[in-house]
């Protein structure tokens, strides 16, 4: 059998570890069974047996021996819930919990102290340890929850992740053919833009040159009529 190390040290109060015999080792399993149990409110159970529901024994081995440890039975005084108090403040110190945002620490050493305050509290009334009993028992299920709905945010968000990180590679050769079709299109819109250009200038040479002939016949025609009219001039004395 794989030994289990004593339990770490709680701030909640337990009696002396008992070790437990060889002969007890097979009924012990049914005794804390029976601990276990709670009886009906009518029947008033002891409170010994509700604080063994609510804060079960801690049972461990330790060099081929079996022991067991039962939390304490003793009322606390005010002296006692100031301890603990302090002893809060002192582990919360030493194993440098954060005071904000999630802490497992803090989480624990919070849950232990609420689980004395609940013996504390069960040894006066145990009718209250049994309604702080659902309360804590009310919390741990709804962290639980919270913490499976992380997981499972944690779980999709690194699913959605996958695939992106695999649609990635494909998204990227895309941007690289497009990147090759902008500069081959941007190549041919300077090859249009050198043509035009060269187009532009073709065309308004032509016209200059059209434009200078169109002058030159005009200016010649001008001086054929002026020519002309001059010698209609002269022959007319001869003519009448």
């Amino acid at each position: 059998m794989q030994e289990v190390k004593p339990p770490r040290e709680s701030l909640v109060k337990y009696e002396n570890p008992i070790e437990v015999s060889n002969v007890n080792d097979a009924t012990r399993g049914l005794q804390g069974k029976k601990k276990a149990q709670l009886s009906p409110l009518e029947s008033k159970p002891n409170t010994e047996d509700i604080l063994n529901a609510i804060l079960p024994p801690i049972e461990w081995d330790h060099e081929g021996k079996h022991y067991i440890q039962y939390v304490s039975h003793v009322a606390a005084t005010r002296e006692d819930v100031g301890n603990l108090q302090k002893l809060l403040d002192e582990r919360l110190l030493a194993r440098q919990a954060r005071e904000t945002g999630i802490c497992p620490i803090r989480e624990e050493l919070l849950s232990q102290c609420f689980d004395e305050i609940i013996r504390q509290v069960t040894i006066d009334c145990p009718e209250r340890g049994l309604l702080l009993m659902r309360v804590r028992d009310e919390l741990k299920m709804t962290i639980a929850a919270y913490q499976t709905l992380y997981n499972s945010s944690v779980t999709f968000g690194m699913r959605k992740q996958l695939q992106a990180e695999m649609g990635k590679s494909e998204l990227e050769e895309k941007i690289v053919q497009l990147e090759q079709r902008k500069q081959k299109l941007e190549e041919k819109r300077i090859d249009l833009l050198n043509k035009k250009d060269s187009l532009d200038k073709k065309i308004k040479e032509r016209n200059q040159i059209e434009e200078q002939k169109r002058k030159q016949e005009i200016e010649f025609l001008k001086y054929q009529g002026q020519h002309l009219e001059a010698f209609l001039k002269s022959v007319q004395p001869e003519l009448k």
